[in-house]
């Protein structure tokens, strides 16, 4: 099994594109495991740099602690050899540190380190929840900026200073001045990931703040598309990025955006339009009704490479 030190897995994962599969579900919710490895196994044929197992499009807010570990150990088995899997933490700081051990244990390359738990949290708290999970284990540590993880400047270079298992930040949140000022003062220190739902849509302008990656959701159901897309963006083809937004990516966003939460729901509405069903979205979620998942079948037979 190829191994990766956290300055690897910075190097490799800043070269393509990122894939966050969803984690497949019987009909009464638990974890389908066959289903599963098919499906990333499926994903390792097509270009993409790191899998991200259990993320926020895997769920990882509806699995029980144990679920999470058999979802990496799945997806470590999976994936193809040479491309590293990365394993989600996240809660209070004691339950983010036990899961980024467990990932090192299950065979994971890198650990992504999700928003602890409702709570708001100052910048001393947050700078020591990631010093914990990044002493905790020895693998490299994204962390992912969203919700009440809103992490300052200042935070962000103490980090990068004082952990060297520190190795990439995902926004969630759209801050360019933050983004520009990471890139400007840390430049290749870091790996900056673009990571606001849907990030195709704000992938050719976050490309000039150094972000030269992305999760791709729909990479789940339009692999091909998703590639070709991430391709588009890295030559700086902006003809090709606005007819591809035109044509697919914004008439998805239009169906995403009718309810809270399809931003998980209509990846899993995907599949289903290509006939490769991961099962339902788990509770508080909700799946898509019956027209939208009309409504996307057709745009999706009509611009996607199943």
């Amino acid at each position: 099994m190829t191994l990766f030190t956290p300055e690897d897995l910075r190097s490799v994962l800043g070269t393509g594109l990122l894939t966050f599969p969803v984690t497949h579900a019987t009909p009464d919710f638990a974890f389908d495991e066959d289903g599963y490895r098919e499906h990333v196994a499926w994903l390792g044929t097509f270009a993409a740099s790191g899998v991200f197992a259990a993320g926020g499009t895997g769920e990882f807010f509806s699995l029980l602690p144990d679920e999470v570990g058999r979802v990496v150990r799945a997806a470590v088995a999976a994936t193809p050899d040479g491309r590293p899997v990365i394993a989600p933490a996240g809660y209070g700081t004691a339950q983010a540190v036990a899961m980024a051990r467990d990932a090192e244990a299950a065979g994971a390359h890198g650990v992504f380190l999700l928003p602890p738990y409702l709570t708001e949290l100052s910048q001393e708290g947050l700078i020591a929840h990631v010093k914990a999970v990044c002493e905790a284990t020895s693998l490299g540590v994204v962390v992912y900026h969203r919700a009440n993880a809103a992490f300052g400047f200042d935070a962000v270079r103490r980090l990068a200073d004082e952990c060297p298992t520190f190795i990439g930040f995902k926004d969630g949140v759209g801050d360019v001045d933050l983004m520009t000022r990471i890139y400007s003062a840390l430049g290749d220190r870091l790996l900056s990931i673009g990571g606001l739902p849907t990030a195709e849509t704000y992938a050719l302008p976050y490309l000039e703040m150094g972000v030269t990656t992305y999760s791709s959701a729909i990479f789940n159901f339009a692999p091909e598309f998703a590639v070709e897309f991430y391709d588009a963006v890295r030559a700086r083809d902006a003809a090709t990025v606005y007819r591809k937004l035109d044509e697919f990516v914004l008439p998805y966003l239009d169906i995403r955006n009718r309810r809270a939460g399809y931003a998980v729901s209509i990846v899993k509405a995907g599949l289903t339009a290509i006939g490769r069903g991961a099962g339902p979205v788990r509770p508080p979620l909700t799946d898509l009704t019956t027209a939208e998942l009309d409504d996307l079948t057709a745009l999706v037979t009509k611009v996607i490479k199943a």
